[in-house]
């Protein structure tokens, strides 16, 4: 049987797409970002902090949390998508870099703080990120999180209907069997000394945005998602290293 592997390739070719872009899934990336990163912040604090963005993309999280005044540090594996998160550091002083989730070349016990978001279900060994944020994270730091569920409602609206719905979505954005169970995650924290402290659910807000998306395959800026205390689809939370 064929074994469905994740198209990242297609990171590395957005340009200034990652930012304008409505006839394009990266627009769902960025309602998404835009209820999520919000909500990661008020849970950081105001207090300045060292934090660690992975998979950082474009840089949607890691230049809100250096507007708040952290010490930002931003890795992905494409370099096109890291330049363009660096036009868009309105302070300058993100520092981002190439790097590889599952293999930090930071020291033990180097951030306050690590993201994961919307990475978890592109690498083929989670566990291996999950247990590398946990090493560079100090005691008491956060794991924060977004993922999604690997359920059938997931298969049916976060792959199957941005599919259907959204034009431009490529081949393999997502595949199913890199979905993570809530379960199966917290699992993967406790077994590298992150207790898990709050998974809330993630789901597009019903509204007149989300019919004329239906209707037209673009997603407009005011597309919005909320939260919800299902984890059937997507979901977010953080756990509290040792």
């Amino acid at each position: 049987m064929e074994t469905r592997s994740v198209n990242n390739a297609i990171y590395a070719e957005l340009g200034e797409r990652w930012y304008d872009a409505d006839d394009d899934p990266v627009a769902l990336l960025r309602a998404e970002a835009a209820a999520r990163n919000p909500w990661i912040a008020d849970e950081i604090g105001p207090e300045p902090r060292d934090v660690l963005d992975l998979g950082c993309g474009a840089g949607y999280l890691a230049n809100q949390l250096a507007a708040r005044g952290h010490r930002v540090t931003g890795i992905d594996v494409a370099g096109p998508a890291l330049a363009i998160a660096a036009e868009h550091d309105p302070t300058g002083t993100v520092q981002y870099r190439l790097g590889d989730a599952t293999a930090l070349v930071f020291p033990d016990a180097s951030f306050d703080v690590v993201c994961a978001t919307d990475i978890l279900e592109h690498v083929e060994a989670p566990a291996r990120v999950v247990a590398e944020a946990a090493r560079v994270l100090r005691p008491g730091g956060k794991f924060y999180f977004h993922t999604f569920n690997r359920s059938f409602v997931s298969w049916l609206v976060v792959i199957k209907g941005v599919e259907w719905f959204v034009e431009n979505t490529p081949r393999d954005m997502h595949v199913l069997r890199l979905f993570i169970k809530p379960r199966e995650l917290a699992a993967m924290c406790r077994a590298h000394g992150l207790e898990p402290a709050a998974f809330r659910g993630m789901r597009p807000r019903i509204d007149l945005a989300f019919f004329r998306m239906l209707a037209t395959g673009r997603v407009g800026g005011d597309f919005r998602f909320v939260f919800t205390d299902s984890l059937r689809t997507g979901y977010i939370g953080y756990a509290v290293a040792g």
